[in-house]
């Protein structure tokens, strides 16, 4: 009897450590991230993770209504679902807009980690005195820390960063306005590492988990140019809090601060990042306070990257999950705002999906 009851032990041990086995090494659940040096690319069924079959050709009719031009979904790293629509490719590139900001709070936390930067020393410090039209006085409140929150208090009805539209409106840390001023931290980075911006981000993040992509520093707008799988590189990386495999590109506690409200005034509001499910919301262009999460039909812990005419990266890590889109306007009546009625809609039919 003994001898029985040894045996079974021995049994449902190697029965119990072989069940573990199988989850570790299961493809669905470990984290994936693919190679830097080729395309390939591991993907999962939508089925094998027991989505809707028969709601996913409604989202793709979705998309294409709404003029977009590629849609990926990954999970775990793998890609569930690619669609790229009206004659965009995979290796066609595409702009992210203000998406975009999210990459130079990135790099401003990696020059932040070697020392650089310092978020609470004042911009002049960088830049010169006279950086901007304000008064000495009240251009020197201006933190590093405010062109990452939105809350430097120059006047955000005058888009294009040059000195003389740089003008007071408030105190920073006082109000919170949605604007391009966050351009000047390529400038303090710039300053800082003693090279040019695209040179220090390409070597220290796009060259690191392998994107494709160029900067276009315009006359107004700062906008970063990629191709669908890399914008998903890059979800995939803030998914991973700042990992990318087993290198740490940004460290943890940056990119936490980074996906949490970053000053007392737009809770939904991070460094560069939007954040759902919090109490309240401010959008672009008004000081108005609405009550709610930002995009009601998505998870309460998604952060995500949002450029205008609805360039999309939503991060999910309750999911394990990355969503891009990359397109035209949904609406081309209101195509110059970084958030929209979209993304409600849009995650209407990725719930039919995925639920």
């Amino acid at each position: 009897m003994k001898n029985f009851i040894l045996i079974l032990c021995i049994v449902l041990v190697s029965s119990c450590s072989n069940n573990n086995e199988e989850v570790e090494l299961n493809p669905t659940t470990e984290m994936y991230f693919p190679s830097n040096s080729n395309s390939n690319w591991e993907t999962t069924s939508s089925a094998s993770l027991g989505w809707n079959q028969s709601a996913i050709q409604p989202l793709k009719d979705f998309l294409i209504q709404k003029n977009t031009k590629s849609f990926l979904i990954l999970v775990n790293g793998r890609i569930v679902m690619e669609e790229y629509f009206n004659g965009h490719t995979a290796t066609d590139t595409w702009e992210w807009n203000s998406a975009g900001k999210t990459l130079v709070a990135t790099t401003t936390g990696i020059a932040v980690q070697e020392g650089l930067v310092n978020l609470n020393t004042k911009v002049s410090n960088y830049l010169g005195t006279e950086w901007t039209s304000m008064p000495l006085p009240k251009e020197d409140l201006i933190q590093v820390r405010n062109l990452l929150t939105m809350t430097a208090g120059n006047d955000d009805s005058k888009q294009f960063m040059i000195k003389s539209n740089i003008t007071y409106i408030a105190d920073a840390n006082t109000r919170w306005a949605y604007s391009n001023v966050f351009q000047k931290l390529t400038d303090v980075i710039a300053k800082a590492s003693n090279k040019p911006f695209e040179n220090y981000f390409n070597e220290k993040l796009k060259n690191k988990i392998g994107m494709d992509g160029f900067w276009n520093f315009g006359a107004i707008f700062t906008i970063y140019h990629s191709t669908t799988k890399s914008m998903a590189r890059f979800g995939l990386l803030a998914l991973n809090k700042g990992k990318w495999n087993n290198e740490t590109i940004v460290n943890e506690s940056f990119f936490n601060e980074s996906v949490n409200t970053s000053q007392n005034i737009n809770p939904s509001y991070g460094y560069l990042w939007w954040l759902n499910g919090k109490s309240s919301a401010m959008i672009p262009g008004e000081q108005t306070v609405f009550q709610g999460s930002l995009v009601p039909n998505a998870p309460a812990d998604m952060y995500a990257a949002m450029g205008a005419s609805d360039q999309r990266i939503y991060v999910i890590p309750s999911k394990k999950m990355v969503i891009v889109r990359m397109g035209n306007a949904s609406d081309p009546s209101n195509p110059n705002f970084a958030v929209s009625g979209f993304d409600n809609a849009l995650w209407s039919k990725i719930n039919a999906v995925i639920k």
